[in-house]
């Protein structure tokens, strides 16, 4: 049973992210990944005070993400993941949090008036281009293993060409290719966003079996002659109004018989389940305009306004691995 102390804990939890956050801002974990540095040498490198740089390494090896040997640092095995030359680095989702960071600082607010005011925008429709490449690294990070989970839990060889609307880097269409010889792919996204995918993609050898497509699903049409849709991760971005706008070109363009994939945290009845969708759609209200966590009961209702039938739950999960199925029959 949880006790005054855990509840302490977990208040005081941001403490222990705000140090990890600036450490990765500053790329701390890069420069002693690369070279075991004493503190005084990595501050006049960065132009960072030597008593707080102390503080702050110091601070990382109790958290087991820095060793250190004769007054000299180095990232250990753990803390290497968080720097920018490792071949599994998760250093963009961390940049991409700390981006988070600054729209949750408004969250009572957010609470008070139903909206955040002080809202930066975020994700690939944000004006700076190192800010799209942050956010698109963090998705890819986030999608190594979760595209693969995803490719095995449904069966795609009847279809031959997917749409993958608004697909980031490409790793739901790159895993289902994998798996899927006889399938082509079309990767529909924002201008930013296009370029990152075709450099993913062509790093898996697959360009040959992908076509791209620049635009905004929510102003532009949608590319026609496929008869697989995904919507990976989308739909909490959109308010109601958009993700049902949204279904209604799905379904104007994907051939008869076809089949639309939604990929995201689904809420049960209570909005309580899964934990991690029910934080999200607070990540939502402090991060966009409208965006949200819906039920499946919510989202089935608006797949039939657009025509759609057979609306299925197809796998339930913590880690926004939820997959629901809908067809085209008419």
């Amino acid at each position: 049973m949880p006790t005054q102390a855990d509840v302490i804990s977990d208040v005081r939890s941001f403490m222990r992210s705000r140090v990890i956050l600036t450490a990765a801002e500053l790329d701390l974990f890069t420069k002693l990944d690369k070279d075991s540095i004493s503190a005084r040498d990595l501050s006049a490198m960065l132009d960072l005070n030597e008593r707080a740089t102390t503080r702050i390494l110091d601070c990382l090896i109790a958290f087991g993400l820095l060793e250190k040997q004769n007054d000299c640092y180095r990232t250990t095995e753990m803390g290497s993941y968080l720097s920018s030359i490792h071949p599994q680095s998760i250093l963009p989702s961390v940049k991409h949090a700390n981006r988070l960071w600054n729209n949750w600082s408004h969250l009572t607010v957010a609470i008070r008036e139903g909206t955040n005011p002080n809202l930066q925008p975020l994700g690939a429709n944000t004006v700076s281009g190192e800010e799209t490449k942050a956010f698109i690294g963090s998705m890819h990070v986030g999608a190594r293993q979760l595209s693969i989970k995803i490719s095995d839990a449904y069966d795609l060889r009847p279809f031959r060409r997917l749409l993958d609307i608004g697909g980031g880097s490409g790793a739901y269409t790159i895993a289902f290719l994998q798996k899927n010889p006889q399938l082509q792919a079309i990767i529909f996204d924002l201008e930013g966003v296009i370029p990152i995918a075709e450099e993913k993609v062509r790093e898996e050898k697959l360009q040959n079996r992908v076509s791209f497509v620049v635009g905004d699903y929510n102003e532009d049409e949608l590319p026609g002659g496929c008869d697989l849709a995904l919507l990976s991760a989308v739909i909490h971005q959109n308010s109601p109004e958009q993700n049902l706008s949204l279904f209604q070109k799905i379904y104007s363009v994907l051939e008869l018989g076809g089949v639309l994939l939604i990929r995201d945290h689904v809420m049960d009845i209570t909005r309580t389940r899964p934990a991690g969708g029910a934080l999200f759609a607070l990540n939502m209200l402090v991060s966009t305009p409208a965006g949200d966590t819906y039920t499946f009961e919510k989202i089935k209702g608006s797949l039939e306004i657009a025509g759609f039938d057979k609306v299925e739950m197809i796998v339930t999960g913590e880690r926004m691995d939820c997959l629901m199925e809908a067809r085209k029959l008419k």
